[in-house]
């Protein structure tokens, strides 16, 4: 059986009638009947009856009809999802991003897609920061990614979104919440809480960047795997939290005093995907991008 014996067929079944059934096909009779008769060579059973009067279906054709109309459903099914694939209607792209200081843009995407191209199936890979943001990106595990750098990065394609600025998170009992703004010098012997080193977090390397450069290191006294446990052990007393205000904006600050950074790093919010990357797909999901996050001023 192919798609032309079974369309045939099909056609003939509804119409019961070899003429109108051709018509429709817009093919000539003779060749519609040669059509019926090798499927029905093949299949080693008659499909209709034909008398000069009327076509009717015999029992074995109409065991036929329903799967038939299945078989070519399913193949203009398979047609249609390679056709939306090609065209970028259709697919899969994985979305790497940090935490809560994405979510608002994230959502946005990620509502933005659905409406627009409802076939296209976003995958979220939350928790990336950073460095291993480009590591997921280079590697193949992920197709685009929401992250904060000073500078965009060289070794990816980018489109800076927003701008954020730094900020430190002090217990509201901690002698610094009292200041209006903070220096790195103010950091000098305090406690911090941070993501661990092999995150690659930009936002980490800022604070050592920062201390750095009035003459020491910061003090780390824990880790924490995300923004949440980290606020969370800065409401305890742990120890400081330097981190975004796009992600405390996000995040219960009972018991935490959100400080700002005077002459604070600048420090932005870019859009990455691989250099070269041509599916069409990610490139749909780029141009939605362009719509609801146009970019910073």
């Amino acid at each position: 059986m192919d798609p032309i014996q079974l369309r045939a067929f099909v056609a003939v079944a509804e119409d019961l009638h070899f003429g109108r059934a051709a018509q429709r096909l817009h093919i000539a009779q003779p060749y519609l009947s040669r059509t019926i008769r090798a499927l029905e060579e093949d299949l080693g059973a008659p499909l209709f009856r034909r008398t000069t009067r009327r076509v009717e279906l015999t029992p074995a054709g109409a065991a036929l009809v329903d799967r038939a109309r299945a078989i070519l459903a399913m193949g203009d099914e398979a047609r249609a999802s390679v056709a939306a694939a090609h065209e970028g209607r259709s697919g899969r792209v994985r979305i790497g991003f940090a935490g809560p200081s994405a979510h608002d843009a994230v959502g946005q995407l990620a509502r933005a897609v659905r409406q627009q191209h409802p076939l296209i199936d976003l995958v979220f890979l939350p928790g990336r920061y950073g460095a291993s943001v480009l590591s997921d990106l280079l590697r193949h595990d992920s197709d685009l990614a929401l992250a904060r750098f000073a500078e965009p990065p060289a070794e990816v394609s980018s489109r800076g979104i927003a701008r954020d600025r730094c900020v430190v998170a002090v217990p509201t009992s901690h002698r610094l919440a009292q200041a209006e703004e903070l220096r790195f010098d103010d950091f000098r012997d305090e406690p911090f809480v941070a993501f661990p080193e092999s995150f690659g977090s930009s936002v980490r390397a800022i604070l050592v960047s920062g201390c750095q450069a009035v003459g020491f290191a910061p003090r780390f006294v824990q880790i924490a795997p995300d923004s949440w446990t980290s606020i969370a052990l800065v409401s305890a007393g742990v120890g400081l939290h330097f981190t975004t205000a796009t992600a405390v904006a996000h995040l219960p600050l009972d018991g935490v005093h959100i400080c700002e950074i005077a002459d604070p790093p600048a420090i932005s919010v870019y859009l990455l995907w691989r250099q070269g990357d041509d599916d069409p797909v990610l490139h749909r999901v780029l141009r939605t991008s362009v719509e609801v996050l146009p970019g910073a001023e």
